[in-house]
């Protein structure tokens, strides 16, 4: 993937150092003013496009315009594979970028970025195209408003990037954006992340041969909708191998690991918790619309809300439990310390959240015995399978499905395990019992959590739920 060009923003003089008018209050007036004017960002200086588009005309290359993207590329003429859609998908990912940066499209309804969708690098050089400068990327690269990408086999991943290419040269020129790698890597794969949705009302302005229109999709729904991009199966692969990054490894992630793709998924998982978590997603808004420059991770970590240890417990929490479609409003974690279990207590388990906090805390080494009882909704046969089917559970789960090894609705009891320094597992809940009843020792002296086994991105269909009353046991 594309390593960000630095900012080639020539140095800002200081507007101060003008000479001011005798008049001490007009002196004072306009200290003021061009005071003003120095704090509003100014945008890097963006690269003229009309020459860049008569250059690949000159080199007989293909050349596709939009109103905010002109490509150019050397890939044959191969029906129906939609490229000279492409600019119209990215105008529609314009509009989406706009809004998330809240800036007024109409104000910038002028600006154009030049991409060159490349197979022979040569042709390129050959036609001015492709600079010396530029360093051999393996994917993509940009630089302000031009950017570079390679072909690949996968339309939905050559969009991808098309798009991931296109947030850089955004945020470069309209934000002047020169922040650390995980948020310059991290918003872009956020932002690119798309689907395609047929039958939409906007699909007169299809960005591809199936007659669909652009959807953000920043969480996938479906690992159809994102081929070959992989960032939640990275995600995964590195739970499994115990090697998941901590938020705060992401936060301090060199630019130079982003040519592999842990690290790209790392970042989009940073940005996608901070963007969409309910405890996050306010403040971070706040912290996007200010300067996109080198403080902002300083700037995030140093507010008055924030709570490192938190953050880290919510991010770690979420890439465990990391799947197509995630539901953050669902699956937010209520971490408020438990009282001591001294007798039996229950508690309502709802069907359509993710770990609910009980409210008791057990001590390690203690055996508490569980009862669970209620019905609920668990979601619905496919309409092809058997329509209108809705699929019913009780704590033990069904059979029919199953999830992450266990039966889809079966109850989980678990506890937050905190690694000790020098402990090399990873923090996460742990499960400790699972069933409509038995006992279980607890694993450390924390809070008990219960929810039932169900994908974090099919929790919404879902209604009812249980209720679970845990005894503190005496040993036999």
């Amino acid at each position: 993937m594309p390593k960000n060009a630095p900012d080639k923003n020539a140095s800002r003089p200081c507007f101060l150092h003008v000479c001011l008018p005798c008049c001490p209050l007009m002196a004072w007036l306009l200290t003021l003013i061009l005071w003003a004017l120095r704090c509003v960002p100014v945008a890097a200086d963006e690269i003229a496009i009309a020459p860049l588009v008569a250059s690949a005309k000159r080199a007989g290359l293909r050349v596709f315009a939009g109103t905010h993207l002109t490509l150019a590329t050397d890939r044959a003429v191969r029906e129906g594979d939609g490229i000279e859609h492409l600019p119209q998908l990215f105008d529609q990912a314009f509009t989406e970028w706009c809004a998330h940066f809240n800036l007024d499209p109409a104000k910038h309804a002028q600006w154009q970025a030049f991409g060159c969708l490349v197979v022979d690098r040569e042709r390129f050089r050959t036609a001015g195209l492709l600079p010396a400068v530029v360093p051999d990327f393996a994917n993509g690269f940009c630089d302000r408003n031009r950017f570079w990408m390679m072909d690949q086999s996968s339309p939905a991943y050559r969009r991808h990037l098309l798009l991931h290419e296109g947030v850089h040269a955004f945020t470069l020129t309209l934000r002047s954006l020169d922040t650390p790698p995980w948020y310059t890597e991290g918003i872009a794969e956020y932002l690119a992340t798309h689907r395609i949705v047929a039958g939409r009302s906007d699909a007169a302005q299809s960005p591809s041969a199936a007659n669909g229109a652009f959807e953000s999709t920043p969480i996938p729904f479906v690992a159809a909708d994102v081929e070959q991009l992989g960032r939640i199966e990275t995600i995964r692969a590195l739970h499994v191998a115990n090697r998941a990054p901590a938020l705060a490894d992401i936060f301090n992630t060199p630019s130079a690991d982003h040519h592999n793709l842990g690290a790209y998924a790392g970042s989009w998982a940073a940005v996608a918790m901070l963007a969409r978590h309910p405890d996050y997603a306010r403040a971070f808004a706040i912290l996007e619309r200010g300067p996109l420059d080198q403080t902002f991770t300083t700037r995030l970590t140093g507010s008055a809300d924030w709570d490192a240890a938190r953050a880290a417990r919510d991010f770690a929490a979420f890439t465990a439990e990391i799947d197509y479609g995630y539901d953050f409003s669902r699956s937010a974690i209520d971490w408020s310390p438990g009282l001591p279990l001294a007798q039996q207590q229950a508690m309502a388990v709802a069907g359509n959240r993710g770990w609910q906090n009980s409210g008791w805390r057990a001590a390690e080494g203690a055996r508490v015995s569980f009862l669970a009882t209620g019905r609920y909704r668990i979601g619905s046969l496919p309409r092809d399978v058997l329509p209108a089917a809705v699929l019913e559970s009780e704590a033990e789960g069904i059979s029919l499905r199953w999830y992450r090894g266990r039966p889809l609705g079966k109850l989980l009891i678990a506890q937050w395990f905190q690694p000790t320094t020098g402990d090399t597992a990873h923090p996460g809940f742990r499960v400790v019992a699972e069933g409509a009843s038995g006992s279980f020792i607890a694993l450390a002296d924390s809070t008990l959590y219960c929810k039932v086994n169900e994908p974090p991105g099919e929790l919404a269909d879902n209604a009812g739920g249980l209720r679970v009353e845990l005894v503190p046991t005496p040993e036999p």
